[in-house]
């Protein structure tokens, strides 16, 4: 076998290791079901779509009303070339107390260099 062979089968693995991060998000004091996301790791969030507005639409999956978010199972958001997927915003106070898990909403967001920010929400 090959030296470069042997390297990419083992550096491979360890790659695939680094990649998952460690991070343990079973603590979250969520209610509902919701894949916690930080768009800082996304690489639409590198694709110069900081600092746009967009508007999207989605059912709420979960609330963290301690830790300021809202995790929404979205649509794709094309002014900005996301995909559909579900994923936890930022969300002040006020805009948390509007809504429930479960309900079907439309909303505007902020995207940022510290992820994204729900500026506005109503229910569908």
């Amino acid at each position: 076998m090959r030296v470069p062979a042997l390297l990419t089968l083992i550096a491979a693995p360890l790659a695939l290791a680094a990649c998952d991060g460690g991070a343990d998000n079973s603590e979250m004091p969520m209610t509902g079901e919701a894949m916690p996301m930080d768009t800082e790791d996304m690489p639409m969030a590198q694709s110069g779509a900081m600092g746009q507005m967009a508007k999207a639409t989605g059912t709420v999956t979960a609330i963290d009303a301690e830790g300021g978010r809202i995790a929404i199972d979205h649509g794709p958001v094309e002014a900005i070339g996301w995909p559909a997927m579900n994923m936890a915003f930022d969300a002040s106070d006020q805009l948390i107390d509007q809504v429930e898990v479960g309900d079907e909403v439309e909303f505007d967001f902020r995207m940022s260099d510290s992820g994204s920010e729900i500026t506005a929400i109503s229910k569908k």
